[in-house]
């Protein structure tokens, strides 16, 4: 069982990665403090909820038990106990629900080093990218992740709190540790910071192997760069470091032939992603819904933007960037589109279910979501167009992660377990002996 600890997790990309490839898992915890992506998580990950334990508690005690977590209502930063009390009652008894299913620590501030069990294999941090990214800094997010910032890029060193307080309560730490952000993480105005943390990491026993990779690389039709590091905790065991830096270095997912050589699944935009028979009626009333008004200003979102479908046929391979908004310049691409309303423009922007579908989600994960959406005011649903869109912009690749996840998981079996490494020194010595044999030399992967 491969125990694992989903800080900053989203709507659970890493959890479902580790579903597909089949890996027998268990979230132990997860952490995040968006009440959206909160619910959106529990919902995809263990479907629709029974609220009939905590129908009984009254409005007050469900107010109670929330007010134990710091939670925000946008991510970016936290509520008010006011603003939690003015929930309307449909949220918080699923908000109380989704933290208590989904073992939520909510907010990293939070989480102690001693909350987490001895025996997490693996913890996940994808910290907030707005203040590394290049759009953070052209609206003035400049601290990056400066120690002095207190931004949300800067919840990376509450990571290294939680790690410290570990080694300095003499606590098990992770077998891994994987990190996700843009790759504006390695460039000059941030390289000093990454520097401090990949040393911190070392200083306590981890080999760090940093991959920079595209997700149109893995089958998934997205022009999507991020940066990815993997922690091994080797404990400073030369041995164990040289086979886990071999192993990298001939398994390398930044080298385009080899990734080619173990991708079997790729989505193609036009038959697995774009939602084009508008019989269907939900996908026809997704789109409408994608449809913006005839403006000056969606006329020019128009021209500087890919035409991704037009004249019935899809005119690119591969999507530009889903970001956390599609009414904007620069969005993913444009599909050509005329409905009755004479007052709309005539396209659509990419929806929602499409988007999820781009970040290597299913479209039974997006619809346990529609699904299970319920009235948070009069006439409007919680999850609106907007959070929908912003849930997948902010989310990883799942393809990605599947890759990475299959590296992780052989070199815990095969490296990191002492018994394991028996049955490579077997296997060291069966080749040995069917060369001396055959006279013809056999090589292994992992020994080449």
């Amino acid at each position: 069982m491969f125990k694992v600890v989903e800080t900053f997790s989203g709507i659970g990309s890493q959890a479902k990665a580790l579903e597909n490839i089949g890996i027998e898992h268990k979230i132990l915890y997860t952490a995040d403090w968006d009440i959206n992506a909160i619910i959106a998580y529990d919902l995809i990950h263990n479907g629709k909820q029974d609220l009939k334990k905590y129908e009984r508690l009254s409005r007050e005690e469900i107010i109670n038990k929330l007010n134990k977590y710091t939670l925000s209502m946008n991510g970016k930063k936290p509520a008010t106990k006011r603003a939690i009390q003015n929930l309307k009652y449909d949220v918080i008894i699923r908000l109380l629900a989704s933290i208590e299913r989904t073992n939520n620590l909510v907010s990293i501030t939070d989480v102690k080093g001693k909350q987490l069990p001895n025996d997490v294999d693996l913890l996940t941090y994808s910290f907030p990218c707005q203040d590394l990214s290049v759009a953070g800094f052209w609206h003035g997010n400049k601290g990056g992740i400066d120690r002095e910032a207190h931004n949300r890029s800067g919840m990376l060193w509450e990571i290294e709190r939680i790690l410290k307080e570990r080694v300095e309560s003499n606590l098990q730490l992770p077998k891994f540790l994987l990190m996700e952000n843009v790759s504006a993480i390695l460039t000059n105005r941030h390289k000093q910071n990454f520097e401090e943390w990949t040393n911190y990491l070392k200083e306590i026993g981890y080999t760090n192997h940093i991959y920079t990779l595209n997700a149109s690389d893995f089958g998934i039709p997205q022009k999507r760069v991020r940066t990815y590091m993997v922690s091994v905790f080797t404990n400073n065991n030369k041995d164990k470091e040289n086979q886990v830096e071999r192993f990298f270095e001939k398994n390398n997912l930044e080298k385009k032939e080899y990734v080619k050589s173990i991708i079997s699944k790729h989505r193609n935009l036009e038959d697995d992603i774009l939602k084009l028979n508008y019989k269907n009626k939900q996908y026809r009333k997704e789109a409408c819904e994608c449809q913006p008004n005839d403006t000056e200003s969606r006329r020019e979102i128009y021209k500087k933007n890919d035409i991704l479908y037009t004249n019935n046929k899809v005119n690119n391979i591969i999507v530009s960037t889903v970001t956390t908004k599609q009414d904007r310049h620069p969005n993913s691409g444009l599909i050509d589109y005329v409905s009755k309303d004479s007052s709309k423009s005539n396209y659509r922007y990419l929806t929602p279910r499409e988007c999820f579908l781009l970040m290597g989600f299913d479209e039974r994960d997006f619809q346990r979501i529609i699904d299970n959406n319920f009235n948070s005011r009069k006439n409007e649903k919680f999850f609106t167009r907007d959070k929908l869109y912003k849930m997948a912009g902010n989310s990883i690749v799942v393809n990605v992660l599947e890759e990475i996840f299959k590296q992780i998981v052989y070199i815990e079996e095969e490296i990191l377990t002492e018994k394991q490494s028996t049955t490579i020194d077997i296997l060291k010595e069966q080749i040995k002996l069917v060369n001396s044999i055959t006279s013809k030399e056999i090589k292994h992967p992992i020994f080449t």
